[in-house]
């Protein structure tokens, strides 16, 4: 992990690298487990790691880690509401982070740390939501790759609901059809709003199911318009749960793209909010602001730069110019930034933020969570 240079760290960063360092990466949720179960776990992994330092390191070396590692671990915090946990510790530093992602367990003992080790350790969640719309009700699911369960919203999800409920005017319209497609306006604006609180609650892709002329009025009249990865148009006001399931399974086959799309759609919402950023210096300065609450970055992206007189201004590397306080790649820096401060980084391909100049930090807004 890229470590902030200073005064105090020059002669030591400029040295001979200091061995070992451990990181540990694990789901650390006090809330959901008991904390003696979490200790047993943590000791399972304290012990795996003293006899590999002890196996590879002579005395000198793995004593005074081993006993930072103990002093650590008494440390954590166990009231804490993240879901996962990352250690980091070297004869120099120790660090600890509290996160909202959930992550794989992992354990590597190396010369160097990688905090983009952490990134790529996230666990993946293929979960999603699922609309599906009619002209006499809307159903509403949960769905992964092997559940598919129905939720329910705070509006009712039945058209016979609104129909007391139009105007005086509307109710005497003598157009018949024309009545109808105020009232499934006005059903589906319900509709949109009970997904608006949902969306809020879980945080996932949307997906949208209805014919043709359904969904045309649920985009006419939605909110939630930037949030739904695909709309899928078709009759399937017979269909089962099961049935719903196995329609959606081409769908969410490539996780990544879909993964990538509500991460686009994400940095698209935040712009119109005027809470986006892009670039690295912009980004960086965000990120030291301590506003970060989502980072998008190509991975992949390196770039390697020097602190200006302002903490909060980075430049790009002089090659002709080195000194011993040149960030070695501030991309991983701005990720330990955007982390300590609570916030979440994701990883996308190369070239999907062509036109962000490969890396994007969502900023903290009003209510909205983004995240």
């Amino acid at each position: 992990m890229p470590i902030k240079l200073s005064d105090q760290f020059a002669d030591v960063l400029t040295a001979p690298k200091y061995l070992p360092c451990i990181s540990i990466l694990m789901p650390f949720d006090p809330k959901m487990g008991l904390k003696k179960e979490l200790g047993h776990r943590l000791k399972a992994v304290t012990d795996k790691i003293e006899k590999e330092i002890q196996a590879n390191y002579p005395s000198e070396k793995a004593s005074p880690i081993i006993k930072k590692l103990h002093r650590v671990l008494s440390e954590l915090n166990y009231y804490t509401h993240k879901k996962s946990i990352a250690i980091f510790i070297s004869p120099i530093i120790d660090k600890v982070y509290y996160l909202d992602m959930p992550i794989e367990e992992k354990v590597i003992i190396d010369e160097s740390f990688e905090i983009r080790d952490l990134i790529y350790s996230k666990k993946e969640v293929h979960k999603y939501l699922l609309a599906v719309l009619s002209s006499k009700w809307t159903k509403i699911f949960l769905g992964n790759t092997t559940q598919f369960i129905r939720v329910t919203s705070n509006v009712p999800d039945n058209i016979e609901a609104y129909k007391n409920d139009i105007g005086e005017k509307i109710a005497n319209f003598s157009d018949e059809n024309k009545r109808k497609e105020i009232l499934l306006d006005k059903f589906l604006k319900h509709t949109d709003n009970g997904l608006s609180l949902l969306l809020q609650a879980y945080k996932l892709p949307l997906f949208v199911m209805g014919t043709s002329k359904t969904i045309g009025h649920f985009k006419s009249i939605s909110h939630n318009a930037r949030q739904v990865i695909d709309y899928i148009p078709g009759s399937f006001e017979d269909k089962t749960e099961s049935e719903f399931h196995k329609i959606m399974e081409p769908y969410i086959k490539d996780w990544k793209v879909i993964q990538q799309k509500r991460l686009l759609s994400q940095i698209d919402e935040s712009m119109s909010y005027k809470k986006l950023v892009s670039g690295i210096s912009n980004v960086w300065k965000a990120a030291s602001l301590k506003r970060g609450r989502l980072l998008v970055v190509e991975k992949n992206y390196i770039y390697p730069a020097q602190h200006s007189s302002d903490p909060n201004v980075i430049y790009k590397r002089d090659e002709f110019n080195k000194n011993a306080f040149y960030i070695k790649d501030a991309v991983d820096d701005i990720i330990e930034k955007v982390l300590s401060s609570g916030g979440d980084v994701e990883f996308v391909d190369e070239g999907i933020l062509k036109e962000y100049n490969k890396i994007a930090l969502i900023e903290y807004y009003g209510d909205q969570n983004l995240k």
